[in-house]
């Protein structure tokens, strides 16, 4: 079975770079503690490492 990803956006984006903001936008995250579940590929994880400073990232699977 393939993993996943189960991302929660702990910071604001208020201050942040567009791309940045574009980049949690993109993963589905728009509020405070809004969590989201994505799969283990390379381009999440991209996305996920831009933005790590605003992130909790967990594996499940």
């Amino acid at each position: 079975m393939a993993k996943n990803l189960k991302i929660t956006l702990v910071r604001s984006t208020i201050g942040e770079k567009p791309k940045t903001r574009a980049t949690v936008e993109s993963l589905g995250l728009r509020k405070i503690n809004q969590t989201t579940i994505r799969p283990d590929k390379p381009d999440v994880r991209g996305m996920v490492f831009h933005a790590k400073h605003l992130l909790e990232v967990e594996e499940i699977g």
